[in-house]
């Protein structure tokens, strides 16, 4: 994990793997206790008899009991090599020292193991740089996993990380259900399929305006923003509503499409700069982070009202454009029975 500390994307890096317990690995060397006669489960039970604490009985003095513990003074087990100056017995009664039996090294073990999934684990936390989100952040540990681990390790995302990639997903899902619901009911309710995709052109110019507007005052694509964007649908919808009903009352009045969707354009214009600017004035302090702990979601406020404001001013020539060459130009007159 050494090339993660050096990725410009964090600025610290830290994992709870500490390898900061010294331990003594003791192997035995089997050809030299079959040569000296030592049987391996003589060599195992006198270290477990003289480092183990073991309890062996009990004895009661003064009405007290006491436990029986088996173990060498604390002077006598200090040092390592005071592991190798234990003797064990060998079959012909012999004493054998245990330094020429075992091999004694040092190392170093976690004091703690941790578990995730069920599986042996390490949460590796870094700290994002400034200027980096937590998508290039990901991005970033997924490239480090590649080049570092091999495949008998796993990955996995926990906190906010996973948080993110969750809420992620089901943006995508979130919003593709709320465009086929608008567009239902709006089909529904004009009793057109062309109708409701004049409608929702105006989707694309929201998402333009927000996506902008937090690109330039430098906020991130977070939960609180694509809430804001999933919002700005319903929010941005209302505009293509109110020009495209009343355009097609005057087509239904005589009007030919282009005089119907410019009288429209200019009569709906003082309903939609009203509903607009009440709506954008309503979330201006979302946006200006007014309030104790309102920081969290000031790209939420900066998402809707940028996606307003850019969708407000191109509404007013998108949608005309595109309802005089999509729109029905068959002139249907009151009182006309539609075929």
């Amino acid at each position: 994990m050494e090339k993660a500390y050096q990725n410009p994307t964090f600025n610290f890096v830290d994992v709870n793997l500490k390898f900061t317990k010294p331990e003594l690995q003791v192997s035995i060397n089997r050809e030299k206790a079959v040569k000296l006669n030592v049987a391996v489960i003589d060599i195992a039970q006198t270290l477990q008899f003289a480092l183990s604490g073991q309890r062996f009985s009990y004895f009661t003095m003064d009405g007290k009991q006491y436990e029986v513990i088996g173990q060498l003074q604390r002077e006598d087990r200090n040092k390592p090599a005071d592991l190798t100056a234990i003797y064990v017995r060998n079959r012909e009664g012999q004493m054998i020292q245990l330094d020429n039996l075992v091999n004694v090294r040092e190392e170093s073990t976690p004091p703690q193991l941790f578990r995730y999934n069920r599986y042996l684990s390490a949460t590796v936390s870094a700290g994002l740089a400034e200027g980096k989100t937590i998508s290039e952040g990901i991005a970033a540990m997924e490239q480090i996993a590649e080049e570092v681990l091999d495949g008998s390790f796993t990955t996995a995302l926990s906190g906010q990380s996973k948080d993110f990639m969750e809420s992620s997903n089901s943006l995508y899902f979130a919003f593709s259900l709320a465009l086929v619901l608008i567009y239902l009911v709006l089909a529904a309710q004009f009793e057109s399929f062309r109708d409701p995709f004049i409608i929702l052109i105006t989707v694309p110019l929201a998402m333009a305006g927000a996506l902008g507007s937090l690109w330039f005052f430098g906020q991130t694509l977070n939960i609180f923003s694509q809430i804001g964007i999933i919002m700005l649908i319903g929010l941005v919808s209302k505009n293509g509503i109110l020009m495209v009903e009343f355009a097609n009352q005057l087509k239904a009045q005589g009007y030919e499409v282009r005089e119907a969707i410019l009288e429209a354009s200019s009569s709906r214009f003082r309903p939609i700069l009203m509903t607009s600017l009440s709506t954008i004035l309503g979330t201006l302090p979302i946006a200006l982070a007014l309030g104790a702990g309102s920081e969290s979601r000031v790209s939420m406020g900066i998402a809707i009202v940028g996606g307003l404001v850019f969708s407000t001013l191109l509404t007013l020539y998108v949608v005309p454009a595109v309802y005089s060459y999509l729109t029905n130009r068959r002139v249907v007159l009151v009182g006309e029975k539609a075929a």
